[in-house]
């Protein structure tokens, strides 16, 4: 006799689709790993790390930060983005119920 396992509900894995589309770039993931080496990162250290033109940074950064992954404080004309714990989490309570 074969045991079915119960569907996931739908609405984690919609949460699990949307962090994983956040995460198809490895530009993004870059991202990550620099702001996780950090207490913080002004946007333009961030551009300067990855080599990447700006407006394409601030994509991948705003992105991220849609998802839920990364969150930005205004610091004068600058943004200082950081990891955003609570995302991060779900991220990993997500993949580890995959």
């Amino acid at each position: 006799m074969s045991r079915r396992t119960p569907p996931r509900p739908i609405a984690a894995d919609e949460d699990l689709a949307k962090l994983a589309r956040a995460l198809a770039h490895p530009a993004r993931v870059r991202v990550l790993r620099l702001l996780a080496r950090r207490e913080g990162c002004i946007g333009c250290d961030i551009v300067a790390d990855l080599e990447l033109a700006q407006s394409t940074v601030s994509e991948h950064l705003r992105i991220l930060k849609a998802a839920g992954l990364i969150e930005g404080e205004v610091d004068g004309p600058r943004i200082c983005y950081r990891l955003h714990r609570e995302g991060l989490a779900r991220l990993k309570e997500l993949v580890a119920a995959l």
